[in-house]
């Protein structure tokens, strides 16, 4: 009952936040990154808006986005499909494909932790603070973490975010380097962790966030947002199980808003 009327409460705010921004502007922008590569993103741009994020989807990461902003994979993706939700939130979005040189297979696999992809994102967080002047966050999720993570370790001060977002985090990896391993001590923003409790991927085991949370004993605030609850289909490291807040989209996305805008 208690999560019922906190469900309802987040999506009156939704609204009532949806309304203040008015009408969102929805657009594809290519970006110049390295000598002869461009970056992909759908922008999403409300009305005065308080702080922009960039989405990481997760899977292997090649969107493909076309001109008209439909997408070739992914459009189910957790973070993909709640973009309007951030955006009705007073955020600035953008949603980034993989770089213009890695549009085939394996598309972001094997890359989401090279200097390449930050040089990418570099540009990206450049081109929102020169369009917006706010505060850029970076939100991954599930293999989305490794290059939210991986980008806010890599790029300091001015040229990095202000703040990271993990959902669905990769907490041990058979494929490469999981989140918790990286450096995660150097960083010095706002860190937010957003886990389903009962995440049923493998590699996403919620009896594993706490070491997480853990190695963020450096940054100068931090939360766990837990979930239980919502709709669980298929496979269990996809967007329609728990793993991908099915069910629980608005009410995720009021809160992690909030706690990005929160003073």
């Amino acid at each position: 009952m208690l999560r019922t009327l906190k469900m309802g409460i987040s999506w009156f705010l939704l609204a009532c936040t949806a309304h203040a921004y008015g009408q969102i502007d929805q657009k594809v922008v290519d970006i110049p990154t390295r000598p002869g590569v461009s970056q992909r993103m759908i922008v999403l741009s409300p009305q005065d808006p308080k702080a922009a994020v960039i989405l990481f989807a997760g899977g292997h990461g090649g969107l493909r986005i076309y001109a008209n902003g439909s997408f070739k994979w992914g459009k189910g993706n957790f973070l993909v499909r709640t973009r309007q939700d951030f955006a009705e939130q007073g955020l600035l979005v953008a949603v980034v494909d993989a770089p213009s040189d890695r549009q085939s297979p394996p598309y972001l696999s094997g890359f989401r932790q090279r200097p390449e992809h930050a040089a990418d994102i570099k540009a990206v967080i450049a081109w929102l603070r020169e369009r917006a002047k706010v505060p850029v966050w970076l939100i991954g999720t599930s293999r989305g973490t490794q290059s939210a993570a991986y980008v806010a370790t890599e790029l300091n001060g001015p040229e990095g975010s202000d703040g990271l977002v993990l959902s669905s985090t990769i907490l041990t990896d058979d494929r490469g380097r999981p989140v918790p391993a990286m450096p995660l001590g150097t960083l010095r923003i706002p860190v937010l962790v957003v886990h389903h409790e009962l995440d049923g991927c493998r590699h996403c085991s919620f009896r594993e966030v706490p070491g997480l949370m853990e190695k963020l004993g450096s940054v100068p605030r931090k939360q766990l947002l837990s979930f239980t609850g919502g709709k669980n289909r298929g496979d269990p490291c996809e967007a329609h199980a728990y793993h991908g807040f099915n069910g629980l989209e608005r009410d995720v996305v009021a809160q992690a808003a909030t706690w990005i805008l929160a003073k």
